[in-house]
């Protein structure tokens, strides 16, 4: 499967709009998934929970995540980081990086909306956390584009019998 380049990663992690899924682990070791906004900057992926939100608490017990971030459209790229969290700031530092989350607000907002948002819930203590985005720690993928191998798509160990170019729907092709 056609893997993205760092800079490909960083493109897309920057692009506004896309959400990432964040995987924590209750309190019973089972797994629960929220999507959240975030911001990705110097290498990191910088996100906010709220002081009340569940997987914060999930977060403060066991810091290690997962995340996935991705499209719904072609080419279908996606990015997997696993790792553990950083807490830059508990709840109730809020003032000391409102500017960060103002920055992850416009990611999915007007400027307009994003202030009356952040104004309205200024009162609702939040974290600022990070995840580091080491390349170790990201796996990515996207469908394979036009003039590219369609029988590419999947690495070798998911095919039974590898289908040939011909064999593939070009309606499905991006």
């Amino acid at each position: 499967m056609p893997r993205l380049t760092t800079e490909q990663i960083t493109e897309f992690l920057t692009e506004p709009g896309h959400l990432t899924r964040i995987a924590t682990v209750d309190a019973d070791g089972a797994p629960s998934v929220a999507p959240i906004w975030f911001l990705f900057d110097d290498g990191r992926i910088w996100f906010t929970p709220r002081e009340k939100s569940s997987w914060w608490h999930h977060i403060q017990r066991e810091p290690r995540v997962a995340m996935t971030i991705d499209e719904d459209e072609a080419p279908f790229r996606k990015v997997f980081v696993k790792g553990t969290v950083t807490v830059e700031h508990p709840p109730g530092e809020d003032d000391a990086w409102r500017a960060r989350y103002r920055d992850i607000a416009l990611r999915y907002t007007p400027d307009a909306f994003a202030d009356a948002y952040i104004n309205a819930t200024v009162h609702e203590p939040r974290a600022l956390l990070s995840l580091p985005c080491d390349p170790a720690a990201v796996t990515s993928w996207r469908m394979p584009l036009q003039g590219e191998d369609p029988a590419e798509v999947w690495a070798p160990q998911y095919y039974h019998r590898r289908p040939a170019p011909e064999e593939w729907v070009p309606e499905r092709r991006v």
